[in-house]
Formats: C-alpha cells, structure tokens, sequence
C-alpha cells in the first residue's frame, strides 16, 4: 500500500519568532518604495526555502513553495495578462480571506512566464519533488469581472484555459511530475460541469508527460463524485472536511483515478487523530485500485499559525506512519 504525503498548496508565510516575520516587514518596506523589486524578490526566496524546509522537516514527500508570492489565487496569475486588470477585493469563498478580482475587457494574452520561475526556484533548493500549483480555468473565471472580449463564462474559460496551457506545457518540459489545478467554483456550480471538462481538456493536451491532479476544496464534492471521474486529469484531490458522504461512496464506487485525500482539516487548529482518521481509511482504501494514492491537507495551509501548519503537517505523518505500521 502507497500513501504519499503531500501538501495542498499555499503555506503561512508568516511566524511568531522574529525572523519569521521578514516577509511581513519587506513588503511594508516594498509598499513604501525603501527596497527595490530585487531585495524584495530575495526576501521571499528567503521564505520560499524555509517553508519548504518545514514540509520536509514534517515529512512531506512531496511539497509545494508555499505559494508565498502569490497575493491571492486570482490576481497572481492574472497580473501577468494582456486584456486584463485587477479591481478591488471579494471574498474568498467562505474564507475570512479575500482576493483581487480580475477585470477582462479583452482578448487575454501572457506577456511572460508566471509559475514556471517560481518552480524553477523551488525546485533548485528543494531535495524532494516539487508540485507547481495553478488556479484553474474555471475558477478563474467564476472568479473575474467580464467587460470585454468574451461572451460568456464558458468562454472566458476556454481563454483562460488556453494560457494555462502554455504555463503547464513549460512546466512539464522543466521536468514537473505533477502538477495540481485549483478548482473550487465547480462545487458551487455542478452545471457547468461540461464547462469544466472542455477547459481541462484544452489544458490537459499540454501536459506532456506531467500528470494533472484536479484539486476540489471548500465544498461538498460529494454529489459530483461520478462526473468527476470523467474528466480529462490524471488524479482527483478531495476535500473531505465539507464531505460527510465521501467515504461511503468512494467505498460503493471505488475510483477510476488515484486520490489524494484531503483528510487533515487545514482550517481547523485541532489536529486529528487516529479515531477519526483511520475509519477513513479503512473505507476508502480497499476501494482504490489504481495507485498512488496520496495524503494531503483539505486545503492550503494559509489560514493557520504557521507553528500550527507545521504541527498538522507532522500529525499527517505520524497517522500515515501509524496506519501503515499496525497494517504490516
């Protein structure tokens, strides 16, 4: 049995000890114009090796950058577009987080490279396999103002799409094994489900010898478990703290697809135990036949103390190492 660890995505940038706080002074200092783009841009190189020390340090087998250059999931990738601006904030989701909404008043186009410089960096200081992380095509979408240049969200989507596909084609031709798409918005909008499989389907015809890892969170995925299983990736990520029914119906239903379960609630400072996990797994498991499967945070981290993120991180090792010892 293979149960990879993994982490989700984004990871708190910031921390109670006074050399944890860097990130936190220089972009004031950035903000106020006191340190060029350049010092700032080492600054959180600075971080980005740090928590990337700390997912292995916890023992993850594979780990993200933290996200720690990302203002918010929408505005990161959408700075880097022709045809688009960013307006003012939105909540995310029903996060105490919020976003920059994306404005698209025309034809969207890249002007550079957006997350293939940050794997390349994580990469270099990282001894275990990095996964690149976008926000996906539909998402997106949901997520942006439309003034221009597209007729609908589905179209938009498939705009969308087609830049994210140049990211993950450069991603996979840099060596990227796995690469996650973030896409929360479908839970909220099961009808535009075949909106969803166009848009992964243009991304996906980019993805080389990458494999795609569809990452769903902050909802119930439980009634959109069979479609899902048709969609053009190679993996599905669930959130299962939204999911009461998940497990059952994995058991009834088995999976076409490796899982990466998302059983350590990334919003919740109580860290789990054996009691509540290892029933889980114990249903879901002898249903999965196509493997790896892979064990992850519900979600990205950020919304923990960063001693706290560590700690579920730790606590995810120690029942996967429990688990797997009192089943050998």
């Amino acid at each position: 049995m293979q149960l990879i660890l993994s982490s989700a995505g984004s990871y708190p940038r910031i921390g109670d000890a006074p050399d944890l706080q860097r990130h936190r002074r220089a972009y004031a200092q950035r903000e106020r114009g006191e340190i060029s783009a350049g010092e700032f841009m080492t600054v959180e190189d600075e971080v980005v090796a740090g928590v990337i020390r700390e997912q292995i340090e916890a023992g993850m087998e594979i780990v993200t950058d933290g996200l720690v250059r990302w203002y918010d999931p929408y505005s990161h990738f959408c700075r880097g577009l022709e045809g688009a601006t960013i307006n003012g904030l939105l909540r995310l989701f029903d996060t105490n987080l919020y976003f920059r909404q994306p404005v698209v008043k025309g034809p969207i186009r890249r002007k550079a490279s957006v997350i293939l410089p940050e794997y390349e960096f994580a990469r270099s200081v990282s001894p275990r396999p990095v996964k690149p992380v976008l926000t996906g095509p539909y998402t997106l979408a949901r997520g942006s103002i439309l003034e221009g240049g597209y007729r609908s969200t589905h179209e938009l989507a498939l705009a969308y799409a087609l830049v994210l596909a140049g990211e993950v084609s450069e991603l996979s031709r840099a060596g990227a094994q796995l690469i996650q798409i973030d896409e929360p918005a479908i839970v909220r909008h099961p009808e535009d489900l075949n909106v969803l499989e166009a848009a992964l389907a243009v991304v996906g015809r980019e993805r080389g010898a990458a494999r795609l890892l569809l990452h769903i969170s902050f909802g119930d995925v439980a009634p959109l478990y069979r479609d899902l299983q048709a969609l053009p990736v190679d993996a599905l990520g669930l959130d299962f703290t939204y999911s009461p029914k998940l497990p059952a119906l994995i058991a009834d239903l088995g999976s076409a697809k490796p899982l990466a379960l998302g059983l350590i609630d990334a919003r919740n400072t109580k860290l789990e135990t054996k009691e509540r996990v290892f029933p889980v797994l114990d249903a879901v498991l002898p249903a999965l036949k196509t493997g790896p499967t892979y064990l992850m945070p519900s979600c990205g981290l950020e919304f923990l103390p960063r001693a706290r993120a560590r700690l579920k991180l730790e606590t995810l090792k120690r029942l996967r190492d429990d688990y797997l010892g009192g089943r050998s």
